[in-house]
C-alpha cells in the first residue's frame, strides 16, 4: 500500500541554473546532493528543508544515458502557500515570470515559470 508521495523528479537541461532558481528564487533548501556516475549528481530541494515532499533535480543528459526509457516531460506541480499575494509580489520582485492571480474554488491561484520555461502553480491554503 502506498503511504505518501515522497518526492518528484524534475529533469532539466541545466541543473546548476535550476537549483539556483529553486534555492535563490523560491527560497527552497538544498536537502542533499548525491554523486552519480560520470560526474553527474542528483540535487534534492524542498520548500523548508523538512517538507514531506521534495524535488530531486537531474540533468536530462544523465537520464537519457542511464534511463532512456523515461519520459522527459515536466510534471504539473501545485504548491501551497498561506499568503498568495505576498508570494506573488516576492516572485515578481525577483524577476520570476508569474501569471495573472485568479480565484479557483475560493482560493487565490497563480502560476510561475522557471528558467527552462516550465510552468508550475501555487494556491493559497488556510
Amino acid at each position: 500500500m502506498i503511504k505518501k508521495l515522497a518526492g518528484v523528479m524534475l529533469y532539466v537541461d541545466n541543473q546548476e541554473e535550476a537549483v539556483k532558481f529553486w534555492r535563490d528564487g523560491l527560497g527552497f533548501t538544498v536537502v542533499s546532493e548525491e554523486e552519480l556516475p560520470e560526474g553527474y549528481k542528483a540535487v534534492e530541494v524542498a520548500p523548508d528543508g523538512k517538507s514531506e515532499t521534495s524535488i530531486t533535480i537531474f540533468e536530462k543528459a544523465f537520464i537519457r544515458k542511464y534511463s532512456p526509457e523515461l519520459g522527459m516531460g515536466t510534471p504539473s506541480l501545485m504548491f501551497e502557500t498561506e499568503d498568495a499575494g505576498a508570494l506573488y509580489e516576492d516572485m515578481k520582485s525577483k524577476g520570476i515570470t508569474v501569471g495573472e492571480m485568479t480565484e479557483m474554488a475560493g482560493s487565490k491561484v497563480f502560476n510561475f515559470k522557471d528558467g527552462e520555461d516550465n510552468y508550475f502553480a501555487v494556491s493559497e491554503s488556510d
